[in-house]
């Protein structure tokens, strides 16, 4: 009996951790340094966010998200919401224009994906309301941390392999609490 469920726990382990795994060979996201914003951060204003040679693969297709408060637009859609496929270049480079409304303010979340190697690179665009009769301030991009002008890193430091075997742990500690209280009851009874 204890056998089978010893077996059956590490079954349940295997079973939770090798998804896992698999999922962290197939996507990424790219480091830090890989992006860079240029341009003017204000009402109105256009920036160019830039990813590095090698981000991308050759020539993939690249679909760019970007989110705000306000309507923005990525070659000539303004809405809150938008998304346009681009092609990288020969290098992996990739150059994108992101034109913020005449009215907009806040914060403005951008998302590259490549569409085969999976690699995402998220960052985001803080515009500073218009003053009146101004033209608003340009507020750097990295949220405080890193170098002005540098897309922001907002992946996190702990791993999802981590976090799927500490919570097999868990479980397997809960697990066998079970079972010891389980073989208590049983030599109690005898």
């Amino acid at each position: 009996m204890k056998k089978l469920i010893a077996a059956a726990l590490l079954a349940g382990a295997a079973f939770v951790a090798v998804p896992t795994a698999a999922n962290a060979a197939t996507t990424g996201y790219a480091p830090e340094s890989a992006g860079s914003v240029s341009g003017t951060l204000a009402p109105g204003g256009t920036a160019v966010a830039s990813f590095s040679d090698n981000v991308f693969a050759a020539n993939e297709k690249v679909r760019v998200q970007v989110t705000g408060a306000g309507a923005v637009t990525l070659g000539a859609l303004p809405i809150t919401t938008v998304s346009k496929d681009y092609t990288s270049t020969s290098t992996g480079s990739l150059a994108v224009r992101v034109t913020f409304p005449v009215g907009g303010s806040g914060t403005y979340n951008l998302t590259a994906t490549g569409a085969t190697s999976g690699i995402t690179v998220p960052g985001y665009f803080t515009i500073a309301p218009a003053a009146a009769g101004g033209t608003g301030t340009t507020v750097g991009s990295t949220g405080g941390t890193g170098t002005p002008g540098e897309l922001a890193f907002t992946g996190g430091t702990i791993s999802t392999l981590g976090l799927w075997a500490a919570g097999g742990a868990l479980a397997l500690g809960g697990g066998l609490l079970v079972v010891r209280k389980s073989v208590r009851r049983q030599r109690d009874a005898a």
